[in-house]
């Protein structure tokens, strides 16, 4: 976990990111999911068993600079988040989680929906 926070605290917004890449196909990821406004596919480095990321190919870089217009696709990524998991079988629960900013642990400045389950998540998150 301290690794995770020290990529954040060195991350910095802007320019093009690894998510653009793989939004562009130029960057291989299993895609589990994805339609004209998303893509989805497994972390690289689960946090959980089941963890996978929901990224919109709008590149906003963080959920505190979307906008009013980004309503839509916003809420578009919670109903893909919840068919994700459900394709996973995360029957029993899972987490939605995203992160904002270098306190919030964010790393990659695109912004994106962690779905993580598979095992009991605990409380309080961080």
């Amino acid at each position: 976990m301290a690794d995770e926070i020290a990529k954040a605290q060195a991350a910095k917004p802007g320019g093009d990111t690894i998510f653009g890449k793989i939004i562009r196909k130029e960057i291989p990821a299993k895609v589990i999911y994805e339609d004209d406004l998303c893509v989805a596919f497994p972390d690289v480095s689960p946090q959980a068993p089941t963890h996978i990321l929901v990224v919109p190919k709008k590149p906003v870089a963080q959920l505190s600079k979307a906008e009013e217009d980004d309503k839509a696709m916003l809420g578009h990524l919670m109903l893909v988040a919840k068919k994700c998991a459900e394709d996973a079988g995360l029957a029993n629960g899972y987490r939605v989680v995203v992160n904002d900013g270098p306190d919030g642990g964010q790393s990659v400045y695109h912004i994106h929906l962690h779905v993580l389950g598979g095992r009991q998540m605990g409380w309080p998150p961080g």
